[in-house]
């Protein structure tokens, strides 16, 4: 047994080893999972490699004092990042979602990487400010990597909980019994238990039928009763969920676990709000998660619906992403459950940004048999998975069970799922997964408001008085401020403000063929206004005097231009 643990955790160091020892170079590869520290690295030669496209920022510290980076995608010769509209991307917020960090790290890599030779992404860029984090989570996804887990481990930010109310905080962990960098099952023979071997394959279980003979019981995660209390497992790390957390509808931890002592109380989080707080250019907000194929918007319960101006936007970009990302599904959040100070709703609601949360890996994609797929029972889609193991991994997601002399149970079994399986995509399937996502964000980025004026009528009416007509175009989908940002004020409207001569008169056009203008009563010189996507709108000016008339629109969401008019 001594030697069977010792030959366990020699491969554990060494499978590390081997890790720490991968070579971070541009361009990126995707044949693999970064650790915490290779996405820094990653972020620094991406930075090393296109100085005068990219900046980096240390967002700031996480809980446990590691750096939350953030890279700047924006081309300076063409603006600076606050004069574009801006588009948000980040990962990993839950520390186990390890390829929400990969697609974040492709979508730079490929940005860069296609600059100056692809016509369409070179236009993106000099026309967008980008901003990326790749892991928002950094305890989580340092914890995942260099620690022994389950899949579902080291998700949550780890603040210090005492979560069986003893007065100790996190004092019984998971324990890896035998070493190998894994938190699997324990079963123990038992034939009164509730399951039994398959026929199909003796390392699966089936649930037995009433009045049938059991063989096994299923004892959990690996572990044992650290402080004495008589149970296993029951104080783990400390769970702050960091998509709980948010300042908007944000709910108290005894109606939804996770959501922390108050809002923004993740140290990290805070540092990612001041980050966007500091940028109020971001109009398109993607977050990336892990599992379950699906691409989700505002609303994330039922409590409120959104304007219909959004959901048109939204509609827009989350069909085309289905066509983009064949299999996944766009919908509202509160389709799939309700979630409360999430995110999604803090970047639409607070800060002015269409939001799209990224849900990525669906393991249905693990099947060995293209017709067992569409199955719906867990069994058949188990057996599957066991099979895409064994010829498409070849043995690397699943662990054979093994004796263990258990300190409480004595004799029993361990094995199951490995720590990165079941909500990871093996390796090899990674960059088909991170391109195509990653394409879904740059359509989205293709259609964030881009606005032309065009002054379509000057005309003298008078002595000493004209008429100016502009128009505005905004010629992509989304519009230059969402609906919900108008009704609820959230920040100042696009402006359009006329300088040069004395303005008598200015409103908006509602019927230029009729002469139907809602003219403004105080300082028509300053019009406010939004501008739907692939929208027009259009005003009129009754100036007097003459020379240079100056008409500059502004917004903070999207790009600002200005016409100059010559009245003699």
């Amino acid at each position: 047994m001594i030697r069977t643990i010792f030959t366990s955790i020699f491969a554990f160091v060494l499978l590390n080893v081997c890790a720490n020892n991968f070579k971070v170079g541009i361009p990126l590869r995707f044949d693999h999972y970064y650790t915490y520290n290779e996405v820094n690295e990653a972020l620094k030669k991406l930075n090393e490699a296109y100085p005068a496209l990219t900046s980096i920022d240390v967002v700031g510290k996480s809980d446990e004092g590691r750096d939350i980076m953030a890279l700047t995608i924006n081309n300076k010769k063409t603006g600076t990042e606050l004069e574009k509209p801006g588009l948000y991307v980040d990962g990993n917020i839950h520390g186990n979602e390890l390829q929400a960090g990969e697609v974040c790290l492709y979508l730079a890599d490929y940005l860069l990487g296609k600059y100056g030779t692809n016509e369409t992404i070179t236009k993106l860029v000099d026309q967008t400010a980008i901003y990326i984090i790749p892991v928002v989570n950094v305890d989580g996804r340092w914890h995942f990597f260099n620690d022994a887990n389950n899949p579902n481990t080291n998700r949550s930010i780890r603040r210090p909980q005492d979560d069986d109310n003893d007065g100790l905080f996190d004092e019984d962990p998971y324990d890896d019994l035998d070493g190998d960098g894994n938190i699997c099952q324990m079963r123990i023979k038992d034939p009164d238990g509730k399951y039994k071997t398959n026929p199909k394959d003796k390392r699966l279980m089936l649930a037995i039928e009433p009045e049938e003979k059991g063989e096994w019981t299923l004892l959990g995660y690996e572990g044992i009763d650290n402080d004495n209390d008589g149970r296993f497992n029951e104080d783990s790390e400390g769970y702050l969920d960091p998509n709980r957390n948010w300042p908007f509808n944000w709910k108290p931890d005894f109606i939804q676990r996770g959501a922390g002592e108050y809002p923004l109380s993740g140290e990290g989080l805070r540092a990612i709000a001041e980050y966007i707080e500091k940028r109020p250019n971001i109009i398109m907000v993607w977050a990336f998660h892990n599992f379950g194929g699906m691409f989700l918007r505002s609303p994330s319960n039922d409590e409120k619906e959104i304007p219909r101006q959004d959901i048109e936007a939204y509609d827009l970009l989350g069909t085309n992403a289905e066509k983009i990302v064949p299999g996944y599904k766009y919908m509202p959040s509160y389709d799939l459950y309700p979630t409360y100070g999430d995110f999604g709703e803090f970047t639409y609601n607070l800060a002015g940004a269409f939001t799209f949360v990224g849900e990525l890996f669906q393991n249905d994609n693990e099947s060995f048999n293209k017709e067992a797929k569409a199955a719906e029972d867990k069994e058949t889609m188990e057996y599957e998975r066991l099979k895409f193991n064994d010829y498409l991994a070849h043995g690397e997601l699943y662990k054979e069970w093994k004796p263990f002399n258990h300190p409480v149970y004595g004799e029993i079994e361990i094995g199951g799922w490995v720590k990165m399986s079941s909500r990871l995509p093996h390796p090899f399937m990674l960059p088909e997964l991170v391109h195509r996502n990653a394409s879904a964000v740059i359509y989205s980025a293709g259609q964030l408001p881009e606005v032309e004026m065009e002054v379509f009528e000057t005309e003298k009416t008078g002595k000493g008085l004209y008429k100016i007509r502009i128009r505005l175009r905004n010629k992509k989908g989304l519009p230059t401020m969402s609906m919900q940002s108008w009704q609820k004020k959230l920040y100042p409207p696009d402006q359009i403000t006329v300088k040069g001569a004395k303005v008598v008169a200015g409103g908006k056009i509602n019927n230029r063929f009729t002469n139907d203008v809602s003219y403004k009563e105080h300082k028509p010189e300053i019009q406010f206004t939004r501008i739907q996507g692939f929208s027009t709108v259009e005003y009129e000016f009754i100036v007097e005097g003459k020379g240079e008339v100056q008409i500059e629109y502004k917004s903070r969401k999207a790009n600002n231009c200005k016409q100059t008019v010559s009245l003699k």
